[in-house]
């Protein structure tokens, strides 16, 4: 594909060297993660993000070129190529004006123009087309035949000849396609006698919002509905215009051929142009907010694989329940499962029993942490795990999906003899060990961090989520001598059968000491050695580099740079002063650049150093069900899903409440990852509570003081505002209430309740 090198760097705006050598990398085999922290020097340093975008647009040029080459043989065939055809072929910058030439030639189903013309009306059509003063009825009486019966149907079958030639028109097309990017709407309605079924779309019974700005979560909502069966949808603009806009291409005359000409233009826009447009930005539209929405997903999923590990401890893990009881599994620092019990703590005549088991295992097994599943009854659970005075650092852990993982392949493999809730509660203790180890495991699909994922394009969605896991593990950087097989599967270079090979050779020989020793593992050859060495860390290891993200292609420079300040590697490595001793410029060469050489030194400083921040502790309010949130409160929350519409705060209870976007800070935002981020720790002002529909409306600019400039242009009062609490033991009162300004039309019709569990 390096030969669109050229056309790639003209449309993402980039260096067209450095896209030539990203495409050069991957024709030899490289992957995005590799390419974007171990050839910068070739790339000029592009992110991963461009890299992407540069494979994803080289592969769409190589289809436009494949299917510019087909349609031009086509026609070719069929003896219909002119010069001035094939020019326009070959100057098409898009896949619609490319098909809008092909259109006339292409193979269709039998239409009302093909059946005229076998009947011998295309002359009469080309005559009316004319538009001469002449008398077309009596022109009409000489195509009359046996399919013809009339001179009326004559001039039908003339109409529809016409219809499709203008149909078929690709500056027509082109005309149309402006009209609609200027000037269409979005209209949906709900279908008779379907209101009550289609309630939850209330806000799209009588709809209408210009296609330019319709954001793509209310677009998706609308096809929701019409895909159900529940609302009609159009998109078009004002009828009249768009016939004025045909009409000054092809009405010549005003006589009685041109009102045949103009009755099979109206023919022509309402039942050929309209709906091949409408389908057409319907399905762009479609295209375009599936990639916002699978950004967003994406966006959520990156936050949640690099959430704050807690890191090796032993920990007593919880899968909260009520009349089943809380499963109950203690894990050693590296995850594995050395106790399982059952504790019941809703009932009073088994609370004392609980109590002894929790003392017990903590005693025996020296846990130093505990992770309790936020479910149902995780409030509850937590509470009485704190009343133990344990002195252990207790965590509330989300736990979409674990249920999924519990009745996997994955999970059934790892412990063949525990039943679902076992694997649920190692689930919810190793992801607050580990999260991205431990949600490698599921479908992303499954962890419930985005908007509309069920209604996006499948595979997209896999695609683009696969490539977010695959950044962020190496990113993160895996353990070669403790890493899943399932975990090692997306690092560079290595899928899952090499994954497999690998941890049959640990099992079989034991731990590596030695990134080389990679090389004798089967079917891992030199190239995939290349491309993962750099991401896999081998700690207390032959050489002290295996432990770092220096790549062993680099090895002898780092020796070198050792040599010139009079030290071994093995002191250079984590001592600054030394290493701000160094001279980079001087071990510059071809192969070697500043984009390298820098990347070196930083690691030098801080080898392997976690680029996910320290786990927090979280306190909520002293709230468990929707019936105990008043309007007026100022609680804590935290940051579960984010979208472009607002995003879901977890404040203690059942259901997440809604922080509309425009609810979110003081100055405007259009998006709400400006300001927040996944697990993020907020004050939120409860604004509104509907407790028949499970929904909670929240605000935080107004539960936070406004910037000094906002506040002096406000005559009333500011709401009081709170620190976040440290116990969750005090009631929270509520406070003086503003009026509320949060807009529910909207967002709160998408908001769903979210039972984890």
């Amino acid at each position: 594909m390096i030969e669109f090198a050229g056309e790639v760097a003209t449309k993402l705006n980039l260096r067209k060297q450095d896209v030539t050598a990203v495409l050069e990398l991957f024709a030899e085999g490289a992957t995005i993660p590799f390419i974007a922290r171990y050839r910068k020097d070739k790339t000029g340093a592009l992110d991963e993000v461009q890299i992407g975008k540069i494979q994803d647009e080289a592969n769409f040029q190589k289809e436009f070129t494949g299917r510019k080459a087909f349609i031009e043989k086509t026609i070719t065939e069929l003896g219909k190529m002119t010069p001035a055809l094939k020019d326009k072929i070959n100057a098409a910058e898009t896949l619609a004006v490319l098909e809008d030439l092909y259109l006339p030639y292409k193979v269709k189903r039998k239409t009302k123009a093909q059946t005229a013309r076998e009947h011998g009306l295309e002359p009469l059509a080309l005559l009316l087309l004319e538009q001469r003063n002449i008398d077309i009825f009596g022109k009409a009486a000489g195509f009359i035949n046996e399919h013809v019966k009339s001179g009326d149907d004559a001039l039908q079958g003339a109409r529809d000849i016409i219809a499709e030639m203008v149909n078929e028109d690709a500056e027509v097309r082109a005309k149309m396609r402006r009209l609609f990017d200027r000037k269409a709407t979005v209209q949906s309605k709900v279908w008779p006698d379907k209101e009550q079924e289609a309630i939850k779309y209330k806000d799209y019974f009588d709809f209408s919002e210009p296609l330019s700005k319709i954001p793509s979560h209310r677009f998706l909502a609308i096809m929701r509905g019409y895909m159900d069966g529940l609302l009609k949808m159009g998109i078009s603009p004002e009828e009249e215009e768009a016939l004025l806009a045909i009409e000054a291409q092809y009405l010549k005359a005003s006589n009685d051929a041109g009102e045949q000409v103009k009755k099979a233009i109206k023919d022509c826009w309402r039942r050929l142009l309209l709906p091949a447009m409408e389908t057409e930005f319907r399905t762009g539209l479609k295209v375009k907010a599936d990639e916002e929405a699978i950004n967003v997903f994406t966006e959520n999923l990156r936050q949640l694989l690099l959430s704050s590990p807690l890191g090796s401890k032993r920990i007593l893990a919880i899968d909260p329940g009520y009349r089943t009881g809380c499963k109950v599994v203690c894990l050693d620092e590296k995850g594995g499962l050395i106790k399982t019990g059952l504790i019941y703590i809703h009932e009073k005549n088994r609370m004392a029993d609980a109590e002894y088991k929790v003392r017990g295992w903590v005693k025996e097994y020296n846990l130093e942490s505990v992770a309790v599943g936020d479910g149902t009854a995780g409030r509850e659970t937590e509470q009485f795990i704190k009343k133990l005075n344990l002195g252990l650092p207790v965590f509330l852990v989300n736990e979409d999906g674990a249920s999924i993982y519990s009745a996997s392949e994955i999970a059934r493999d790892e412990f063949p003899d525990e039943d679902i809730t076992v694997r649920g509660a190692v689930s919810i203790g190793r992801r607050l060990m580990d999260p991205l180890a431990e949600l490698v495991k599921i479908d992303p699909k499954s962890i419930g961090v985005g908007q509309y994922q069920h209604d996006v394009n499948q595979q997209r969605l896999k695609e683009r989520l696969d490539q977010t896991v695959v950044s962020c593990v190496n990113t993160v950087g895996v353990n070669l001598n403790t890493a899943s097989k399932h975990l090692l599967s997306y690092v560079s270079g290595i899928g899952p059968s090499v994954a497999e090979n690998i941890i049959t050779y640990r099992n079989e020989l034991g731990r590596f000491t030695s990134r080389k020793q990679l090389m004798k593992v089967p079917r891992l050859g030199g190239k995939a050695y290349e491309q993962c060495a750099g991401f896999l860390r081998i700690k207390d290891g032959d050489n002290p580099l295996d432990a770092s993200a220096v790549h062993p292609e680099a090895y002898k420079l780092v020796a070198d740079m050792a040599a010139g300040i009079g030290v071994d590697v093995k002191s250079l490595i984590g001592n600054e002063e030394l290493v701000k001793r160094l001279e980079p410029k001087k071990y510059i060469t071809k192969d070697t650049g500043e984009h390298t050489l820098r990347d070196i030194i930083n690691e030098l400083k801080k080898p392997g150093l976690d680029p996910r921040s320290e786990v927090q502790q979280f306190e909520f309010a002293n709230i468990y069900s929707i019936e105990d949130v008043k309007v007026g409160m100022i609680v804590p929350g935290s940051v579960t899903n984010i979208t472009r519409f607002g995003a879901f705060i977890d404040i203690g209870v059942k259901q997440d409440g809604l922080v509309h976007v425009s609810e979110i800070a003081h100055k405007y935002i259009s998006d709400p990852n400006e300001v927040l981020k996944l697990n993020q720790q907020v004050m939120v002002l409860v604004t509104e509570v509907d407790i028949a529909r499970k929904r909670i409306a929240l605000s935080i600019k107004q539960a936070t003081e406004p910037p000094a400039a906002i506040k002096k242009e406000k005559s009333q009062a500011p709401i009081p505002t709170r620190p976040m609490p440290k116990t969750a033991d005090k009631p929270v009162k509520p406070v003086a209430k503003e009026e509320p300004k949060l807009d529910m039309n909207d967002a709160l019709s998408l908001l769903k309740n979210k039972f984890r569990k």
